[in-house]
C-alpha cells in the first residue's frame, strides 16, 4: 500500500477531498519526523511507537580497498508496534 493508497480509502471512507486528506497525512508524517529528529518518541496508543534507537561503533570493511574503517555509533529511527497490532496481524495474515 502506498500513500496515494492510504489518502484514497481515507477519503473514501469519510467522505472528504483527497486534497484535504493528503494534507493531513504530510501533516503527520512530517510532524513524526520533526519529533524524532529533535529526540523526541511518538507514542500512538493502540498502534505503536516511533522511538529512536543508538546502534553501537562497528568496525565494517570496505572490500574494494580491502581496508577496516570505523562505523561510529549513530542513532536511527523506527517503529514498534503495539501488542493489540502484533496479535491482529498474527491472527488474520495467513503465513507465507
Amino acid at each position: 500500500m502506498t500513500k496515494a493508497d492510504i489518502v484514497a480509502k481515507i477519503s473514501e471512507k469519510l467522505g472528504m477531498e483527497k486534497g484535504d486528506v493528503q494534507a493531513t497525512v504530510e501533516s503527520f508524517m512530517d510532524e513524526v519526523k520533526n519529533s524524532l529528529e529533535s529526540g523526541d518518541n511518538v507514542y500512538l496508543r493502540g498502534f505503536g511507537s516511533f522511538i529512536i534507537k543508538t546502534r553501537a561503533e562497528k568496525t565494517g570493511r570496505n572490500i574494494s580497498k580491502n581496508t577496516t574503517i570505523k562505523i561510529p555509533s549513530h542513532n536511527i529511527p523506527a517503529f514498534k508496534p503495539a501488542k493489540v497490532f502484533v496479535e491482529g496481524v498474527k491472527t488474520n495474515v495467513a503465513v507465507k
